[in-house]
Order: C-alpha cells, then structure tokens, then sequence
C-alpha cells in the first residue's frame, strides 16, 4: 500500500465561503458531516481565470482510492450557470474530502470561492413511552400520539444549523446482543414491531463499526400486519450504510451520496421481505421504512402499519446447511465466515444442487477413492519376498491411512471415520511423503545402518514440515529431492568404481526402472497439473495407483545368495544355518 499524505488540507465550514487558487497542483478541502445531516450542497461562486471569467476547475467529492461509485464529479467550465454538487444523505459523523483540480494550463491561475451549505434535521426518537403494545390495533386515533411535528418546508439548499431544522425522521433505539463471533442480534428496545406512517420515514440504526462485524451475513427479515397494509398502500424499505435514506416522497431508489442501497417492500400480496448482505462493510448501517400510497396520497396520512424486524448478523446463512461447513479465516487482524461446500453443492449457504452428485455418485467417488489403495498390496508383497521389511510397513501405513482417511473425507451420505479427520490426513500425508522417502534411499543400496539411519531422520523431518505447512510443496520436495540426490551420488559412484553402468542389466533397466520412472513421472504430472475439484475422484485414484506401481517397478531386487522370505538352509538334522550381516561369520545353533 502506497500512502501519500497531503501536507496542506483546507477545512470548509458551512455557509463559510473558503477563497482558493489553482495553479498545478490540486487543493484539498475536507468538511465535516454532522450526524442527521439531510443534504448536503457544494457551490463554487466567484470563478475566474487570470482575471476573466471562466471556471475550469473538477471537484470531486469523496476518497480517491475507492471505486468511482464512492465519488462524485463536478466539472465546471461555463460561467453562465451555477455551479454546484447536490448530495442527498451524505455519509454521517465523519470528514468528507473534496479535491479541487483546475482544467487550464499549467500556467493559468483559476480563482473561486468553496460555499458548503448543509440541510439539517431533527429525529423524532420515540422510547418506551411512545411505543404502542404489539397487539393494538392501529387506527387513526390510537397512533395520532405517535406523529411528529410536521416535516415543514425541504427544499434543497435551505442551510440551518443541526438541531434547528424540522423532525425528518422517527429513530427508534436499537439494541444490540453480541451472541458469539461474528454473530449479533439487533432489536429495538422493548418490542419486535416499529409504526410506519407517511409522515417522516422510521429508522432503525445497526451498529456494525466494531472491525469485526465485516466478515458475516447481515440478514434482514420483514413482516406486515395481516390487515395493515390494503392494495391501496405499500410500505418502502431502504437499507443504506453510512446514513439513511430519507427521499421517500421525491425518489424510491434508495441511492444516498455514495451509497446505492437495497431496496425492499411489503404490499396485501407479499406482507414479507428478505434481505441478505454478505460481507456488510463496516460502518453504521441505517434501515428506513416509510408508507407510500401511489393512488391516492391521502388515504396514507390516516394509516400507520406495524412492521416486525428481526434483524441478526451470522457468520453463515443456515449454518451452511446439510451438505456445507461453514468455516472461519483469520488474516492481518480480519475474520471472515464462509461455507465449505460438499458433494457438488454450491451456493452462498450450499443450497444449489445444479451439480450436485446423487447418492450412488458419492459411493461410486468413495470407492474409487478408497479401493485404489489396495495397489499398495503388490510393493508389500514384492518388499516383504526381497527382505525389505522396513518398506514393507511404511507401505502398509500407507494404505490403511490413505483409505480411511479419504473414506472420511468424503462428502455426503458415504462417510467412514475411525479417527478425527485431522488425524487421518495427517497420517496419510506422512505416509504418501515417506513411502516415496524410502523407495528412493533403498534404490540407492546403502549400507543397512546407514539406511536405517535416514529412514528414521526422513520421517522424522516429514513430521516436522507437515506440522509446519501441511499442503506446502516443499515439504515434501525438499526431503524427496535430497534422497534423490543421495541415490545419483551412489550410483555415479558404483558406475566409476565397477567401471560399467549401474544398475548393469538391461532387463533391469528395461523391465523395471523404465516402467517405474515412468508411472512416477505421469503420477507427479497428474498430481501439480491434472488435479482439479471435479475429476477429484478419478486423477487421485490413478496417482494412487501409479504410486503403488512405481515403487513395486523400482524396488531393488534383493541381495545376491540371500534366499527368499529369510528362509536359511535348514539341515537334516534340525540344525539351522544363519549368517551375520556385520561380521559376515557363519554359527551354528
């Protein structure tokens, strides 16, 4: 992130006329925005360029790093109108930066005078003495209590210190219950329902300005009173952050200063209405409701609605449902919620089955998955039959961790869990890092303390970069990479002390170690570039299968005039013949 900070920033006071001159560079201004503030009017009076008029200057309101939907343009040329920038609702309780930029050469002077003008109101806040009970019924009478003071005349650019200017709105408290992370409840103090009337729009503010509000669902839920609202009358709903909308009688977009909005509505065909902002930004959010009746206008002023609110913050929309988890992140201090979709499902909340897999889907994905691992079989024969013992039992943790493990990772209904998930994957990972460990040091034909040695450091590092990183690709390049290295160096060394290649039969390296390499390098190919979510089941079954292969190829066949399955030479007498490997002595017991 780049940070420029501008060194001289000019304060604009309302209905203060604040004189400028541009050369250059641009002028910077910043006003600040009171809360209930409903207009806000930006003029350049006076503009004159080296003592004629003419006004080529660019104003824009609004921070420069945002999206151009955060700002507003105001170019200025001709000098025969006004020139002025009218913004409704403007964002409330904080600085508004305003940039001035001059549209002439770089060596005219343009002159003006910066005029700000703010139109301001008074909320009507209502508290437990005003409200009805729930269960009244409305009518002209019972609610005649509950109406402001009459709105009085606003028109634009009318300038009157806050607190002066007429009631504008009904504000109701909000209060709000913190229930777990990322997951509020709003309601309004002592009751569900808010009165809407035509008079002046009633508001509701929601505060999501803690820094950790931003990584959820805001959900917002309406529903009318069965008989208030007739076909004649509709109750308008805007959600807006930053401030509220309050044009209900000019305008029904919900469109602040720089704020689109969400728009909603309860009629006598629909008494409900939903609202789901994901990931709302953080800030003061503002729900504004107000009776409109198109047909005839004064049928609204003797009719007030209830309106229930249930207004809630939650990390996921319906806990991710049957086929979805939902799941936490945490970034630089940021907390964000989503939901983790299983079995083809997708969607906000996984609530979209267009590719869904069936149920004989997910067994058919299962088994593919788990069965595959039964390839493992043949380099456990091939080790146990050549001596390998050690390879034979890091071969067999591998298979039974790798097929429970993706029998529990599986989505849906097919599931198989022995152990906790995070159990099973990291075993399996281990497994899958020292199998190919093992294959590559015994292919090298150390001497058999020293191969011991490094299979026993190797697991040992595998354990150790797995608890680090788990899916990082050197975790287990690095450790593969070095045996790789190990096993070269023996047999360069092999080919210069016999003088011949090694491994020295071309049926060994025709039958056997063509074949393995091979199968590996397609494994390593399918498994970085081939691998995606939707053939998933089919690619990791065949690496799984091509990884069994390879090493039962590239096993080393086993040491000369050593017979099979440890078998020694019995005599006839019952006497057993066995040799020392390290004082290579012949005794008999």
């Amino acid at each position: 992130m780049l940070v420029l900070r501008a060194v001289e920033v000019f304060i604009l006071e309302p209905d203060v006329p604040l004189p400028q001159t541009l050369l250059s560079h641009p002028s910077y201004l910043k006003i600040f925005i009171p809360e209930n503030t409903r207009e806000l009017r930006l003029e350049l009076q006076g503009c004159a360029t080296n003592g004629s008029l003419g006004c080529p200057v660019r104003l824009t309101v609004g921070s420069a790093t945002l999206p151009r939907n955060f700002q507003k343009v105001l170019t200025c040329i001709s000098p025969s109108w006004a020139c002025h920038l009218l913004l409704p609702s403007p964002p409330w309780d904080r600085w508004l930066q305003v940039t001035a930029r001059s549209l002439a050469g770089p060596h005219v002077s343009v002159a003006f005078r910066a005029v700000a003008a703010l139109t301001a109101c008074r909320p009507w806040t209502l508290n437990s003495q005003h409200l009805l009970p729930s269960g009244t019924n409305q009518s002209c009478n019972a609610s005649a209590g509950l109406l402001p003071p009459s709105p009085g005349s606003r028109g634009p650019g009318r300038s009157s210190r806050l607190g002066s200017g007429p009631f504008c709105l009904m504000s109701y408290p909000v209060l709000r219950e913190d229930m777990d992370v990322v997951s509020v409840r709003f309601r309004p103090v002592d009751r569900v329902s808010m009165l809407v009337q035509s008079a002046v729009p009633s508001v509701l503010r929601l505060h999501l300005n803690t820094g950790m509000d931003s990584g959820g669902s805001l959900t917002v839920s309406l529903q009318s009173n069965q008989t208030a609202v007739t076909n004649n009358t509709l109750v308008v709903v805007c959600v807006n952050a930053a401030s509220p909308f309050l044009s209900f009688n000019t305008s029904l977009n919900c469109t602040t200063a720089f704020f689109q909005g969400y728009p909603l509505s309860l009629s006598a065909s629909s008494r409900q209405a939903e609202l789901v902002i994901p990931y709302p930004e953080t800030d003061n959010w503002y729900l504004s409701l107000q009776l409109v009746c198109p047909e005839s206008p004064e049928e609204c002023e003797q009719t007030s609605v209830l309106v229930e609110t249930t207004l809630y913050l939650v990390p996921c929309l319906n806990d991710c449902g049957p086929y979805g988890q939902c799941l936490l992140l945490r970034r630089h201090s940021y907390l964000y919620a989503g939901c983790s979709c299983k079995a083809g499902w997708r969607g906000w909340s996984c609530t979209d089955n267009s590719t869904a897999q069936t149920v004989a889907q997910q067994r058919v994905a299962t088994l593919l998955l788990t069965l595959s691992n039964l390839m493992f079989l043949a380099p456990i024969a091939i080790s146990v039959h050549r001596l390998l013992l050690v390879e034979a039992s890091v071969y067999a943790y591998t298979m039974f961790f790798s097929t429970f493990y993706h029998a529990c990772d599986q989505p849906g209904e097919a599931v198989l869990c022995i152990l906790s998930y995070d159990t099973l994957q990291y075993c399996d990972f281990l497994g899958s890092g020292v199998s190919i460990w093992v294959t590559i040091l015994c292919m090298a034909r150390l001497k058999a303390a020293l191969k011991h040695v490094l299979f026993l450091l190797g697991t040992l590092v595998f354990a150790m970069s797995l608890q680090l990183d788990r899916r990082g690709a050197w975790n287990m390049m690095g450790p593969c990479l070095f045996a790789f290295v190990v096993m070269v160096t023996m047999w360069v060394y092999r080919c210069g002390h016999r003088r011949q290649c090694y491994p020295t039969s071309w049926q060994r390296w025709g039958f056997f170690l063509l074949p393995g390499i091979s199968m590996a390098a397609v494994a390593v190919a399918i498994y970085t570039s081939m691998m995606t979510s939707d053939n998933y089941y089919y690619t990791h079954s065949i690496w799984h299968m091509l990884l069994a292969g390879s090493a039962a190829f590239l096993l080393p066949p086993r040491e000369e005039h050593t017979e099979p399955w440890a078998c020694s030479q019995k005599l006839t007498c019952r006497y057993q013949i066995c040799k020392s490997h390290r004082e290579e002595l012949y005794a008999v017991t």
